[in-house]
């Protein structure tokens, strides 16, 4: 495919005179003198362009027009702006241009899920290597394996080391980490990393962000400020080169497609940029570890409790990523995504108390239909939802989980960790319970976890971060790993396998390239997933772990799929066995 964006980036001179109507256009007897972003969708079969022009003449400031789904970015100082553009004729949808996701990370704290062992007492284990500079044990010989392999249960749950003795995955699968981006100097990723390819659709924003290093706010696409995203794609795709760990696919191309900011969350435009941009660039597997925000559910019409401008933001947000989706699946794109570490059936939903939670101070209790309402990206169209397993296999206590197995809301479940799992033996609340992937130096020091000679701290010992170095051309080269667990460290577990399944099955296109259809790949994955019966009785209990009643999940559905895990945990062996014919050697 071109790698090309129908995105167009417009100077703030006035376009060409195409009109509104004059009832339809924002005036300006309500200016203010704070500038507002917004997002204007046009109707299907509406041009995009026509219509922004109409946007300068109505006094908007175009920024960008996205032309594969026709969605408008502007600023305005008009206030009732996004009113007024819903009534313009070839208007879809019209709202600020606001939050849509966040990665686990978002906001000033830590996410209690994510870094759980950071709020507690981890204990220590060497059986789980928590800590340090740990070397295990060398692999036997002719095992394919870095140096912190062993530690990576998720890969031998998955069975990676198996699919690693005949794939490990094509150079020409591209992999998409739509995230908060990519560490691509780290030595473990750098071998991988798609420099060419790779793109950040943010700008940085002081208020939420803090302040901007680099020029013009926009950070370069090979720097991650959070360490979600650099996390990410290391489970799924870290070089297979003597340092630290392997990814599951440890061949393949990265692509950082950045929507990210550095905070966590996620807005409209970049999010939508990003999508599209991964069909455009040829991209062959996305993974999406990031959760809706400000809403929790964006509901058609918005929830009963919410403003006239709250479900238009809602509407709009429900549009542009259902057709950004559609257009990415269209152009080849596998979906990938997590589904979510509310500890929720999310098939019925609770009330919502927590949203809109960007600005703060905005939410209030929301009541959710599931019939109206989505939890995006994961309950979009074409999308794969992963659930969060531990090492034991049981469904992490935090782990979304589904009631409706006819609607789309899991497909699979793969390792995400889970600190609480192995009550009873001397894995419990253990860091080795957790996912270790590559972590960005500058994070880590930032979090007091290395020091600025590069020596982990008696903190980061705490929690399991480790460093792994060897000699490159005289020169000691390190890499930094940290233990995080979440649905956001599963989904990229099953990108992996999902990126296994085009290097193994795929066939070069007519039109060049190489790929994989995404739902033959989707059909790969399921059919290939370990079957995993419900709990015995179909109801888990956490208060053996010391969680309250509020996180008990009832499991539907047979052996074969039900709402735990969806048609079962990834396999990586089991997806390359069939017709395979061997890459990356």
């Amino acid at each position: 495919m071109v790698a090309m964006t129908g995105v167009v980036a417009l100077a703030t001179a006035t376009l060409g005179a195409v009109t509104a109507t004059a009832s339809a256009q924002p005036t300006a007897a309500t200016a203010s003198t704070a500038r507002t972003a917004y997002a204007v969708l046009a109707d299907e079969g509406t041009d995009a362009r026509a219509l922004a022009q109409r946007l300068e003449k109505a006094g908007a400031t175009v920024t960008a027009v996205n032309t594969d789904i026709g969605l408008v970015s502007v600023t305005s100082t008009r206030g009732g702006f996004a009113a007024a553009a819903r009534s313009m004729p070839g208007v879809s949808a019209a709202a600020k241009d606001g939050v849509i996701g966040r990665t686990p990370d978002a906001g000033q704290a830590k996410d209690r899920v994510t870094r759980e062992q950071q709020d507690t007492t981890a204990r220590s284990s060497a059986a789980r290597h928590g800590r340090g500079e740990h070397k295990p044990p060398k692999p036997p010989k002719g095992a394919k394996a870095d140096p912190l392999d062993s530690l990576l249960w998720g890969m031998d749950l998955i069975n990676a080391p198996q699919a690693h003795r005949t794939e490990l995955g094509d150079k020409r699968v591209r992999v998409g980490v739509m995230d908060t981006g990519v560490d691509g100097s780290h030595p473990d990723l750098a071998a991988n990393f798609d420099r060419r390819l790779s793109r950040n659709f943010t700008t940085d924003m002081p208020d939420i962000d803090g302040p901007c290093e680099y020029a013009g706010c926009v950070d370069p696409a090979d720097h991650d400020d959070d360490g979600h995203g650099t996390h990410v794609a290391g489970t799924i795709g870290a070089a297979m080169n003597g340092l630290g760990v392997s990814g599951v696919a440890p061949n393949v191309d990265l692509v950082n497609v950045r929507a990210g900011q550095d905070s966590g969350y996620f807005f409209l435009t970049p999010t939508v940029k990003a999508l599209t941009y991964a069909g455009d660039a040829g991209l062959d597997v996305v993974n999406m570890s990031f959760y809706v925000d400000p809403w929790a559910y964006n509901c058609v019409g918005g929830a009963p409790e919410d403003s006239p401008e709250e479900a238009a933001e809602q509407d709009l947000i429900i549009r542009s990523m259902t057709r950004a989706l559609n257009y990415a699946h269209r152009k080849g794109v596998t979906l990938v995504a997590a589904l979510g570490n509310n500890n929720e059936d999310i098939s019925n939903p609770r009330t919502d108390t927590s949203s809109p939670d960007y600005p703060g101070g905005t939410e209030h209790p929301r009541t959710i239909d599931n019939a109206t309402c989505l939890d995006l990206p994961v309950e979009g169209p074409h999308v794969l939802g992963v659930s969060s397993v531990g090492p034991s296999q049981r469904k992490a206590d935090y782990s979304n989980w589904a009631t409706d197995l006819r609607s789309g809301e899991i497909e699979v479940s793969a390792p995400g960790g889970w600190f609480r799992d192995g009550l009873g033996t001397d894995t419990y609340r253990t860091n080795g319970n957790l996912i270790l992937s590559t972590a960005p130096l500058n994070v880590m020091q930032a979090e007091g976890q290395v020091d600025e000679n590069g020596d982990i701290t008696p903190a980061g010992e705490a929690v399991g971060t480790m460093k792994d170095c060897r000699v490159v051309r005289g020169r000691q080269v390190c890499g930094y790993y940290q233990y995080l667990q979440g649905t956001s460290m599963a989904s990229p577990h099953a990108a992996g396998v999902a990126a296994l399944a085009v290097s193994a099955h795929g066939k070069s296109q007519r039109h060049g390239g190489f790929g994989l259809a995404p739902d033959t790949v989707r059909a790969l994955v399921m059919r290939s997933a370990q079957d995993h019966a419900c709990p015995a009785g179909g109801v888990q209990s956490y208060t053996d772990v010391g969680r309250s009643d509020l996180y008990t999940a009832t499991c539907v559905g047979g052996k074969g799929f039900n709402g735990f895990y969806g048609a079962g945990i990834v396999d990586a062996a089991g997806v390359v066995a069939k017709g395979h014919h061997g890459h990356g050697h």
